[in-house]
């Protein structure tokens, strides 16, 4: 991936959530290309330790840790853990989620609890358990994701949608509580991004002709398009940023 490099990221202790694959594992290796120190956790053993293997052969510092994030005691142990091998942390990307569709009619509370938890619920916690890193340090900053999937009225995943549109809310009250540390708190949304997932789960050709109708850029957006606006926030580049919802979805709300 071509993209700038910003100086201030070098050694800095970055943490991805849901780094394994997808969106992720493109910010993870962003991240990586700025020589950050780049941890993340993720479910998918798997594709993590390949990702692992692949950027340390390239000499990254690059740290894998498998935790359920819905598992908030588990998800503790890991920002730990990484706090230990790689010191503060001060960059949160809260990129985890699960977009599975499910009728409203269909969704019982133990759904609508585990949907808000894999979607939503990490998203606080995470932040919780890097804020006094950043506080001590002074400085840092966080990205949560969203989504435009509520801002373009779609249907067929409602918990979803409320989760994604909830994102908004956290962001503006990190942002308004931590600015007084220097603390950066900014959300993204993705528009329709061809993943791995995408392609094998939801991608039609119709699908495809309704999204280039829509977008004003008639092309498919890739990881990487997300990833460098990713590591552009977070770097000191985007100090005046904060309290802010940013869209990368080449036009289409």
């Amino acid at each position: 991936m071509a993209g700038a490099i910003y100086p201030d990221l070098a050694g800095r202790t970055v943490l991805v959530t849901g780094g394994a694959t997808g969106i992720g594992e493109a910010i993870v290796r962003a991240f990586a290309r700025q020589k950050s120190r780049v941890a993340f956790i993720d479910i998918q053993q798997a594709p993590a330790e390949a990702l692992v293997r692949d950027l340390h052969e390239q000499g990254a510092d690059v740290h894998f840790e498998r935790a359920d994030l819905t598992d908030i005691a588990a998800l503790r142990t890991a920002v730990d853990t990484v706090r230990g091998r790689f010191g503060p942390i001060t960059a949160l990307v809260n990129n985890a989620a699960f977009d599975e569709r499910h009728a409203t009619q269909d969704v019982t509370p133990e759904q609508w609890d585990a949907l808000m938890a894999v979607n939503l619920r990490h998203q606080f916690f995470a932040a919780q358990a890097v804020l006094p890193d950043m506080t001590a340090a002074r400085g840092g900053a966080i990205v949560n994701f969203a989504s435009i999937s509520w801002m373009t009225g779609m249907g067929g995943m409602a918990v979803y949608t409320a989760a994604k549109s909830a994102v908004l809310g956290l962001t503006r009250s990190l942002a308004r509580d931590y600015g007084p540390f220097n603390v950066r708190v900014n959300a993204v949304a993705p528009g329709w991004i061809r993943t791995e997932r995408q392609q094998r789960k939801w991608i039609t050709p119709e699908g495809e002709k309704r999204m280039l109708d829509a977008q004003c850029l008639k092309r498919w957006l890739v990881p990487d398009d997300v990833a460098r606006f990713v590591v552009f926030l977070i770097s000191d580049e985007a100090a005046a940023c904060t309290s802010q919802h940013y869209v990368v979805d080449g036009g289409w709300v």
